[in-house]
């Protein structure tokens, strides 16, 4: 009887303790039956003669989160609506641009990784270039990889297009047909400005002229763009101004070529001599290079697809024999001691 009556005292003594531990260390109601069972076989064990001991936390452990996994996961979100944050103020800045909504959207869909500031940087400096809204988001659709160039190279390049010229609306034309001209080298437009300037002999208001009518000579070979100048000069007895004004530049060497000597062999264009005169009237230069090739026979040449088919062919057969003697020349064996 005294046995019992001291286990039934270690009872009493213990039932505080028992909801004290489960007020402290239960801190979810999911927890709390499992908890219970617990402590009673804590306390069976007690009333056997065993101590209570060290409780460990029932807590599980896959519900505590290391330190640094909240760091990251806070430095996550935070990033993300800082991001979120300058989205809308790039959005914001463009319709105060002009652009609509649809233009903002397929503005920040083209390089969906690219930074808002970076978009926003470079589009306003085509802005500043004098480029509208519309040629805009057709030069960056065409060409998305301008979105990936630093600002400090556009800054650059946009200073030195300034300087040919190609600031204040000039510079729609040019980057619809050559959007290249931001990414390409500067000593390639360098060199073909050059070109332009001392070979060619060509006024620099010209110059700016030729590169915003005829962005293509960008792409050109140096020496192919010379030559094709002299031919218009000494060949067909074309003057700079005319050059300029016909867009000739732009014409390929082939074509301009095969019309060209088809209209002489016929009798129907003379070089003009050294007081620009001939003894026929040449037709002008748009009869002859900006109109279709059936155009071309039937108004200027007034001849037959055959037989231009055929003189083609021929010519092309010249060209081969002209350039073929011109490397036999050019060679050691025929140069002789």
């Amino acid at each position: 009887m005294a046995a019992l009556g001291r286990q039934v005292l270690d009872w009493h003594r213990l039932i505080p303790l028992t909801w004290s531990l489960i007020a402290r260390q239960t801190t979810r109601p999911g927890e709390q039956k499992r908890t219970t069972a617990f402590l009673l076989r804590k306390l069976t064990m007690v009333s056997g003669g065993g101590g209570l001991g060290e409780s460990p936390s029932v807590e599980p452990q896959k519900y505590a989160q290391e330190p640094e996994h909240r760091t990251g996961l806070t430095q996550c979100l935070l990033e993300k609506q800082r991001t979120a944050v300058e989205r809308e103020k790039v959005v914001s800045s463009l319709l105060d641009m002009g652009f609509s909504d649809v233009h903002v959207n397929e503005l920040l869909s083209i390089q969906p990784g690219t930074h808002p500031q970076q978009l926003l940087d470079i589009i306003s400096e085509l802005i500043l270039l004098g480029l509208n809204p519309e040629p805009v988001c057709v030069a960056l659709k065409k060409s998305p990889q301008l979105l990936k160039l630093p600002v400090m190279h556009m800054k650059k390049r946009s200073s030195y297009l300034r300087k040919l010229g190609l600031g204040e609306g000039k510079l729609k034309r040019v980057l619809y047909c050559c959007p290249e001209i931001f990414t390409m080298r500067q000593r390639d437009i360098e060199s073909i400005v050059g070109v332009l300037k001392e070979k060619c002999l060509f006024t620099v208001k010209q110059v700016t002229e030729i590169l915003h009518r005829c962005p293509c000579v960008l792409r050109e070979d140096p020496g192919e763009l010379e030559y094709k100048f002299q031919y218009a000069y000494f060949r067909m007895g074309i003057k700079h101004v005319d050059v300029v004004k016909t867009d000739f530049l732009q014409y390929s060497m082939t074509k301009t070529k095969e019309r060209h000597v088809f209209l002489e062999r016929l009798g129907r264009y003379q070089t003009p001599d050294k007081k620009g005169q001939t003894l026929v009237p040449n037709p002008l230069l748009k009869d002859i290079l900006r109109v279709s090739e059936a155009e071309f026979l039937a108004k200027t040449a007034c001849s037959s697809a055959e037989e231009f088919g055929v003189f083609k062919e021929l010519l092309a057969r010249e060209e081969e024999e002209s350039e073929g003697r011109m490397a036999d020349a050019g060679s050691p064996e025929e140069a002789g001691p």
